[in-house]
Order: C-alpha cells, then sequence, then structure tokens
C-alpha cells in the first residue's frame, strides 16, 4: 500500500517507529524516582538521570535540574537521561510468562545503583534519579528503540559497559570496559585486563558529547559506539 500523497507521508499510527516514540513519551509521564526505588513488580523500561556536579557531565547535570519543581526531585523539563535500559520477565524468551510478580525491571534497577555506589571516586547514587514505565513485554524492546533514537544517551551510545555484567572466569580475558575504566570500583571488572585505550581517550569523547547534548545537537558520530537496532527477539536485559 503507497502511504506517501506527493512529498508528504502519511502518517501510520501501526509504523514501529510511532509505536516506539509512543512508549517513550509514556515513559517520560511517570514519576521521577531516587535511586534505589522501593521493589516493585513488572518487566518495562527505565531511564536513568545525572543530576550531580561531578565535573566530566556538570553540564549535564545542571541541565537536567534546570527548571525543576520540588516534586520532580531535581528532574527538570529539559532533562536527558545518561542512560535507558529494559528488562523483560524471566522466561519471557521461551514463551513462559512469568506474572506480575516478577521483579525483574526493579532488581535491574537496583544492580545498577550498586554498580554506581562501587563506583565511589567518581559518582554517587544521591546524584541519580530514575523513571520506569511497566510495559508488556512485546512493547519492550520497542519502547527502548524509541529512547534511544530520541536521546542517544551517553552511558548507551558513547561510553560501553555500565549495563554489563561479570562475565565469569570463562571470558575473564577480556578487555576492562570504557565504562569501567572511566568509574572503576565494581570489584569484578577489577580483575579484567586494562583497556588497551588510555582513559583521556574516552573522557574526550564524553566531554564532545555532553556538549552536543546541552546544546541540543546530535552527538558527534566520531563519540559514537554503535547505532541502536530494533530487534524484535531481543527480550532479554540489555
Amino acid at each position: 500500500m503507497d502511504n506517501t500523497f506527493g512529498d508528504y507521508e502519511l502518517y501510520n499510527p501501526l509504523d514501529e517507529k510511532n509505536l516506539a516514540q509512543s512508549v517513550a513519551d509514556a515513559l517520560e509521564r511517570e514519576r521521577v524516582h531516587c535511586l534505589p526505588p522501593v521493589p516493585f513488580a513488572g518487566p518495562g523500561l527505565y531511564a536513568l538521570y545525572y543530576v550531580g556536579d561531578f565535573e566530566l557531565y556538570a553540564p549535564l547535570g545542571e541541565m537536567c535540574r534546570r527548571g525543576a519543581q520540588p516534586e520532580g526531585l531535581s528532574i527538570g523539563p529539559e532533562a536527558v537521561p545518561i542512560y535507558v535500559g529494559k528488562a523483560a520477565a524471566g522466561g519471557s524468551r521461551h514463551g513462559n510468562l512469568k506474572s506480575l510478580k516478577d521483579k525483574t525491571l526493579s532488581d535491574r534497577i537496583r544492580k545498577h545503583t550498586r554498580s554506581i555506589e562501587a563506583a565511589a571516586s567518581t559518582l554517587k547514587a544521591q546524584d541519580f534519579r530514575v523513571r520506569y514505565l511497566r510495559v508488556k513485554d512485546i512493547w519492550i524492546p520497542l519502547g527502548e528503540y524509541g529512547l534511544l533514537q530520541r536521546y542517544t544517551p551517553i552511558w548507551n551510545r558513547v561510553l560501553d559497559g555500565f549495563g554489563n555484567n561479570d562475565p565469569g572466569r570463562g571470558r575473564s580475558d577480556q578487555a576492562r570496559s570504557p565504562w569501567d575504566t572511566l568509574h572503576p570500583g565494581r570489584s569484578w571488572a577489577e580483575k579484567l585486563p586494562i583497556n588497551p585505550d588510555p582513559p583521556y581517550h574516552f573522557e574526550a569523547k564524553v566531554r564532545r558529547a555532553v556538549q552536543a547534548t546541552v546544546r541540543r545537537q546530535p552527538l558527534p558520530e566520531a563519540t559514537l559506539s554503535g547505532q541502536p537496532v530494533l530487534d524484535f527477539d531481543d527480550l532479554i536485559d540489555d
């Protein structure tokens, strides 16, 4: 079916990009929480915001705090997430959906809180906020795609490794991630070989990305670590 009219493309509410943006809009309407939030049930999406003054991210923190109301917990209308993620219900990949008592999403956010707390030399959990949206599994990858397209979050697209898990003994020869290089402290990451790229290499990329973000400009291609991909089969934690 032709969805164009001359040079004008007809709006299709069921187009995957429009559906993705719809889910992203819903997350932005959710209330803001400090880390870690009170445990809750259900799978879904989340966005982490930085509101602190650590020098590397200070411009982003100031942007997120700008215009904030007391009930917004330092998150204003211009806030841009530093990281977005998803957590599907356990067993969903095999057609064995658990009930809404599944705490995968809550547990994922609490795991991130522990990662931030471990990196105490550079980060503080009190300097972060989170929004989360409980979503039916089928819409989770679509919503994450919409958030990645809308914001290009720095810890997703520029500084890899925040969402990594302990690789275990069988893969302990892999290099320390860029995130763990700039934010040391996770015990399992400290056991990995030092990243061959020096810290200043990643720091320079982050600084350029932060400046582009606060100026509402696209992130420079040279700072990006990869392009987001919409994958309906990708229903497990990132």
